[in-house]
């Protein structure tokens, strides 16, 4: 008679499988606080939306888009938020760097191209 292995044994050698499989967990982020009616929320979706996530830049710092009306819980620690779009990089509960506004692609790689050397590789 063949014996089946038991349900902690194949739960032991599954659990590890489904991590290594599983996302990142980014201990960092960009959060894009944006408002409502705002022309240049929309000039950056339309003019960086769609490459952002596959830069380096928008692996190592995912974007998160907000709306400064209805900032959430987790993102009360931003102080100062009048303009929009605001660009907050934010690794391990703080706030790391930010960019106010879009003026641009230029300005934007740039100013977050500083920001990201200041990154340190965990929290």
């Amino acid at each position: 008679m063949r014996r089946l292995p038991s349900l902690a044994a194949l739960a032991m050698a599954t659990v590890p499988a489904l991590w290594a499989g599983a996302a990142p967990v980014h201990a960092a982020e960009l959060v894009m606080v944006e408002a409502r009616g705002c022309p240049w929320c929309v000039k950056w979706h339309r003019d960086l939306g769609a490459i952002y996530p596959k830069t380096v830049e928008g692996k190592r710092l995912p974007l998160r888009v907000v709306r400064l009306e209805n900032l959430p819980a987790d993102l009360r620690f931003i102080k100062n938020l009048r303009y929009a779009p605001t660009f907050v990089a934010v690794a391990c509960g703080r706030e790391v760097g930010r960019i106010t506004g879009y003026n641009g692609d230029d300005m934007f790689w740039g100013e977050l191209s500083t920001i990201t050397k200041r990154l340190t590789p965990a929290c």
